[in-house]
């Protein structure tokens, strides 16, 4: 499983980087706008600043709601780095850029999925990524792992290479259910990661190792 961090904030990115296990960044506007980036060629630079923290992919998010804006911004991303991923909406219109992007050997990972048949037409359209949102519907009441079941049977039925992103991973527990179904990739706040690391008996056990060392080395 792929551990992807949701932020677009460089310190964390450095610190996931830091921990030995971090595969890549997924960032959008929301997360660009909370760290003070604004204007076309900051939000552009701090993608490539991104990408040379970081040795796997970054997903960048396109803003145009149109095909031809879509396909001339995800375009214009692509030719920053080559570990970009375009981002894209699960619209019709994002879905015909998906289809775009992957003829052209350019990778995408298609957002705001919330049902298994959304995720279907992305795999059809040939996305590198597709991303539903668990923490989004567990939010409303709906099981979000359920649908990460529902999308994994169905790629798996076809064979679909589309890597299944677990995205809006809130908590530990959605990291380790996401991994238990089989989700290729999670993306979710260095938080999440970091609360893997703890287990109460793990610390019980490491302060008696420290305890026994120290009354037999004084």
């Amino acid at each position: 499983m792929k551990f992807f961090i949701d932020t677009a904030n460089l310190a964390q990115i450095k610190e996931a980087q830091a921990l030995g296990v971090l595969d890549g960044v997924t960032t959008n506007p929301s997360l660009m706008a909370k760290e003070g980036i604004t204007g076309k060629n900051s939000i552009l630079k701090h993608y490539v600043d991104i990408c040379n923290l970081v040795d796997g992919d970054v997903s960048a998010e396109v803003n145009a709601l149109d095909y031809d804006g879509m396909i001339k911004e995800g375009e214009e991303l692509a030719d920053l780095h080559e570990q970009i991923v375009v981002k894209l909406p699960m619209t019709k219109e994002g879905v015909m850029a998906a289809k775009y992007f992957s003829d052209k050997g350019i990778k995408t990972n298609v957002t705001l999925v919330f049902s298994a048949g959304q995720a279907l037409l992305a795999a059809k359209a040939g996305a590198t990524y597709v991303s539903p949102f668990i923490g989004r519907l567990d939010d409303v009441s709906t099981d979000g792992l359920a649908l990460i079941e529902e999308i994994r049977l169905i790629y798996d039925n076809y064979g679909y290479e589309t890597q299944i992103l677990a995205a809006s991973v809130r908590h530990t527990m959605h990291i380790v259910n996401c991994a238990k179904i089989g989700a290729d990739v999670m993306t979710g706040p260095l938080s999440a990661i970091y609360g893997l690391l703890k287990h109460p008996l793990t610390d019980i056990g490491l302060a008696q190792f420290v305890a026994d060392f120290e009354k037999g080395n004084k």
